[in-house]
């Protein structure tokens, strides 16, 4: 003949149940804050494309080379679900971003090229949680990333223009920097005597 429980035990399975509900409570609460309250934020950011080597000249246009590195973009991140690109008031930075814009139909965003915290100040009101592209420059792209929380990031050498860095984050001050190759290789060439925005 089964026996009844004994109250201390079924006090302390009582306990164990109410233990368990909580912390099954706080963690779909967790997971709520985490999801909503910081939701993932990717800036997705690459120097403009190559451009014609006009010494004289601080606004040049892309080259056929820097053209078609700019078709990779719509290539690589057409399908990556972009919600906004952000471009510098310089021709190469526009013309790099233009075909990947105009595939996704979107307006590109002009910032000042060294206002880097109004940029930052955009990206965090205007869209966080989405997924953002910004075309930069040399040297302001590691700026950038680094004003992100992505930490240090050496300047970008003359002659790189293949470099893409994903900047993932996940909450004030949280964030994680993938940094890829696209498109073909850069061939190697001289430095020249460009202005500061390369």
């Amino acid at each position: 003949m089964d026996q009844a429980p004994e109250p201390g035990t079924r006090l302390r399975t009582i306990l164990v149940f109410s233990m368990f509900f909580a912390v099954l409570g706080a963690v779909v609460v967790f997971a709520y804050f985490a999801t909503f309250s910081h939701p993932l934020t990717t800036v997705i950011l690459v120097r403009h494309a190559e451009k014609n080597i006009e010494p004289n000249n601080p606004d040049p246009d892309l080259s056929p080379a820097g053209m078609a590195r700019s078709q990779e973009l719509v290539r690589i991140l057409g399908g990556a679900g972009v919600n906004a690109i952000y471009a510098t008031q310089y021709k190469r930075t526009q013309q790099t971003a233009k075909p990947l814009a105009d595939n996704l139909q979107l307006t590109v965003n002009l910032v000042d090229a060294k206002k880097t915290q109004e940029l930052i100040n955009s990206i965090r009101t205007n869209n966080r949680g989405q997924t953002i592209l910004v075309v930069g420059h040399s040297n302001t792209v590691p700026e950038i990333v680094t004003a992100l929380g992505g930490g240090s990031v050496p300047e970008i050498p003359d002659g790189d223009y293949d470099n893409m860095f994903i900047v993932s984050i996940y909450k004030a001050g949280s964030a994680k920097v993938t940094r890829i190759k696209y498109g073909g290789p850069v061939p190697s060439s001289g430095t020249t005597n460009a202005p500061m925005m390369r």
